[in-house]
């Protein structure tokens, strides 16, 4: 009888031992929120990052506006960064919530940055040597040197 009672006492020793090793029960949409995806890894906001690319590029490009199509992309994309308009999904409001991105301090950088540029390219064109080269009679592909800097020709004797 004394044998017997003590295989009842290991029996409840081993499920009391057990029953603080049981598994944790986690379902996939738990473990899955708690692995942080990286933006970039999803396709979506990879193509937000690259429309936001694409923008800030030909906003930095077409700041001089030299060309007729310079100054209408700059028109144009400073359009679309002013805007605040967020109904359609590649809006730049709600590109730069997909991306983390503060979108006052991005177009307060931008705007910074072309009123640096701009005022930089003045000082170097107001103070800049002048091209010595000039259009020969309407031509376009025809070039020559300015009339100074062409040296009279020493007749032979």
């Amino acid at each position: 009888m004394f044998g017997g009672v003590a295989m009842v006492n290991n029996a409840i020793g081993e499920e009391q031992t057990f029953g603080t090793l049981e598994a944790d029960l986690i379902v996939p949409s738990q473990f899955f929120d708690r692995i942080k995806v990286e933006n970039s890894a999803q396709p979506e906001k990879r193509l937000m990052l690259a429309v936001m690319e694409d923008a800030i590029s030909t906003f930095q490009k077409s700041v001089r506006g030299l060309t007729r199509r310079q100054r209408r992309l700059l028109r144009e994309t400073e359009e679309w960064i002013g805007s605040a308009d967020s109904r359609w999904p590649f809006s730049f409001e709600n590109i730069c919530a997909a991306l983390d991105i503060e979108p006052a301090y991005l177009r307060r950088g931008l705007d910074d940055w072309k009123d640096t540029l701009l005022t930089q390219y003045e000082r170097s064109s107001a103070t800049g040597p002048l091209s010595p080269f000039r259009r020969v009679s309407g031509r376009r592909h025809a070039l020559s040197a300015g009339r100074a800097e062409r040296a009279p020709k020493a007749k032979a004797a």
